[in-house]
């Protein structure tokens, strides 16, 4: 009787997985599926640290802090930090809300180190855009703040008249924000040459003709041509923590150090279904570094990630913050087009983030069993 019974469950089971799988799409060569669903929180801990090679006069460093509260995928945690001799203060951008770390050495500080350690949870998103939802709508100036320019993402000139050709016919935004990403996904490509995660100087992009960067660069195109088109759209600045559960190896870090893993990411408001999250520049990255590399279009890899990745996006992902233009207090250099690295200024001015000659850093996120 307990062997039939034990038999009797296997079938059960193995007919729930058969089911299970038959919703999922399915790959010929990659054994895996791309479907990330709302779940159980994960907790992470990441610890970033700084050395500052070349010290001269007084030097400061500002570092991006998790300051992104969402209900459904985001739980900015507590950050704690170590700068012994130096004054370190958790600020805020007043227009977005960005949190840094603002840390001030006294001259002649020889090695200035900091040490930040930030925990937080993050889960998978999911919208299912193929039925009706019943979202909030935006606030009258919730939608003017999601819809205006920057400095380097224009919503008007060349922009407005992409967003226009790209757009022509749609009348619902979840037609004009497919028509974008689709379009986004076909004209660009991820350069590798790019350094750090690009700029995000889309009329230069336009007017050029050279679609390519990274993801700053190909999902702020993204988001400046669908605030040409009347939806709000904003940017998520962050962190890739670590690898992908489904066997992507291009949208996840294999070890535990993340130093190089900014990533920035999208959202757009669509009528009933809420903020959406978008990442057209993670479907290049799939298209150029997904083994073994270059994959075509058609390529069942490619075309899994694109479906994904409007409406979904997988929970190994901190987010910054979602801000543009930011001036870091108490420094003498210009704004930052977004905060997504640790910045350090001397008295020799602002150093470079992406120069490891001059900025030594390490950042490394691991996993929390809670």
């Amino acid at each position: 009787v307990r062997e039939m019974s034990v038999n009797r469950r296997m079938v059960i089971k193995s007919a729930a997985v058969v089911a299970a799988s038959a919703a999922l799409p399915r790959f010929s060569r990659a054994e895996t599926v791309f479907a990330p669903r709302p779940g159980n929180w994960r907790t992470f801990e990441t610890v970033l640290r700084i050395e500052v090679a070349k010290a001269e006069g007084q030097v400061q460093a500002w570092i991006p802090l998790p300051a992104v509260d969402e209900t459904e995928w985001m739980r900015s945690g507590a950050s704690t930090w170590i700068a012994d001799g130096a004054k370190a203060t958790a600020v805020a951008d007043e227009k977005y809300g960005a949190k840094m770390l603002h840390v001030v050495w006294p001259e002649a500080t020889a090695s200035p180190v900091v040490e930040v350690t930030s925990r937080f949870q993050t889960r998978d998103r999911f919208v299912d855009l193929s039925l009706p939802g019943s979202a909030k709508p935006l606030s009258d100036v919730e939608r003017k703040f999601y819809t205006e320019g920057t400095e380097l993402i224009a919503i008007d000139g060349q922009v407005k008249e992409a967003a226009d050709k790209i757009t022509k016919g749609a009348t619902a935004d979840l037609d004009k924000a497919r028509a974008l990403y689709e379009w986004v996904v076909d004209n660009t490509f991820r350069n590798p040459k790019t350094r750090g995660c690009g700029l995000g100087d889309i009329t230069f992009m336009l007017k050029s003709g050279d679609l390519s960067g990274k993801c700053a660069d190909l999902n702020a195109l993204y988001v400046g041509l669908a605030r040409a088109s009347g939806l709000a759209a904003r940017d998520v600045y962050g962190l890739r923590l670590g690898p992908s559960k489904f066997g992507f190896k291009s949208l996840g870090p294999a070890t535990e150090v993340v130093t190089k893993a900014q990533h920035c990411r999208a959202e757009v408001f669509i009528s009933g279904h809420g903020w959406v999250p978008v990442d057209p520049a993670d479907v290049r990255k799939v298209v150029l570094e997904e083994p073994p590399g270059n994959l075509a279009a058609s390529d069942e890899k490619v075309a899994v990630a694109r479906k994904t990745l409007l409406g979904g996006w997988e929970g190994n992902w901190l987010a910054y913050n979602f801000a543009h233009d930011v001036a870091l207090p108490g420094s003498k250099g210009p704004k930052l087009a977004f905060l997504m690295y640790p910045q350090v200024e001397t008295a020799a001015g602002r150093l470079d983030c992406l120069d490891p000659d001059s900025v030594k850093y390490t950042i490394k996120a691991k996993e929390i069993a809670v």
